[in-house]
């Protein structure tokens, strides 16, 4: 690879990343933000939010409700315009556990209710620093337990933290009695936290890096001997059998990819179906370009797809 200098265009660094995002990526840096490492948690939060404009919109609902469960937990309900199924899908977003809300994956929530004609359910989750590990993980877990009530089936699906979450409670719950999991979803999944792996190397600083990651650990478990827990790292888990079909999703130019597809690895030598989808071209993060990004709009309609056979599967 080519030394990097600062001034280096991403496209000249990284020729097979998508021209456009790339393009953006390169704008955003010449107005001369800080690192995220940088910020406070709310600084943080507010450029994330500001993200959102990025996103397509998604389709109408036939209804959206905000609901409270338990007092506290905050969950958006989508209902689509026509119901193919009867299965549920609690989605979790993304943001590294410190930012992110129900705007942050409302348009995604709304292509995927609408593209696999079930009710979605996007959670709210506690986050950290002010709430830290595993608050994220229990609130997870009362908002498929709350779900579940009435004998629903239930897909569990995020990207980046929020898939980190979706795959600790296929773990928690694969022996569950009272919960009857049918899928997982997981989008450009947080599943360890090791930041020398060769993914990690050869995407550097793109969207994130290995300080980047280092630092979102730091304030989510701030205790580094709850990091080698499965609740934490998924793929340390002692055994992946058990657990429901997959949905992997990974991008190219992620220095998460290679935990991505470790953990598809690991399902498959498990027996347990697995769909990866790889996006050679993307970079993490690529569900909050689906606006102006044609290849992100593209791998998110992908992913509908294979979550909508997931679930025509367990049928």
């Amino acid at each position: 690879m080519t030394t990097a200098t600062p001034a280096q265009p991403l496209a000249e660094r990284y020729p097979d990343l998508d021209p456009t995002w790339a393009g953006l990526l390169d704008a955003a840096r010449a107005t001369g933000v800080p690192p995220l490492t940088e910020l406070t948690p709310e600084a943080l939060r507010e450029r994330v939010r500001g993200g959102d404009r990025l996103c397509d919109p998604g389709p109408d609902m036939l209804d959206v409700e905000d609901v409270v469960v338990d007092g506290t937990l905050l969950v958006r309900r989508y209902l689509p315009q026509r119901l193919r199924t009867g299965a549920v899908l609690v989605w979790f977003h993304g943001g590294g556990w410190m930012t992110g809300d129900l705007a942050y994956s409302d348009g995604f929530c709304r292509l995927l209710a609408d593209g696999v004609g079930c009710e979605v359910r996007s959670v709210d989750y506690q986050l950290a620093p002010e709430h830290p590990f595993p608050a994220a993980v229990e609130d997870a877990l009362r908002a498929v337990r709350w779900t579940a009530d009435g004998d629903r089936r239930i897909i569990v699906a995020g990207d980046s933290a929020g898939a980190n979450l979706a795959a600790v409670v296929t773990q928690e719950l694969r022996a569950s009695r009272n919960v009857t999991l049918i899928g997982q979803v997981l989008v450009y999944p947080v599943l360890d936290h090791d930041v020398t792996r060769a993914s990690y190397r050869r995407n550097v600083d793109i969207v994130l890096g290995a300080a980047d990651m280092g630092w979102f650990f730091d304030r989510y478990a701030p205790n580094p001997a709850d990091r080698d827990s499965w609740r934490f790292a998924p793929l340390r888990t002692h055994s992946t059998a058990g657990l429901p079909p997959a949905v992997v999703a990974v991008a190219g130019h992620d220095p998460l990819y290679d935990e991505g597809v470790a953990y598809a690895d690991r399902l498959r030598q498990a027996r347990v179906p697995v769909d990866l989808l790889e996006f050679g071209s993307l970079a993490h993060g690529f569900l909050r370009f689906t606006g102006p990004v044609a290849a992100a709009a593209d791998a998110a309609s992908r992913i509908v797809v294979a979550t909508s056979a997931l679930v025509a599967a367990a049928s």
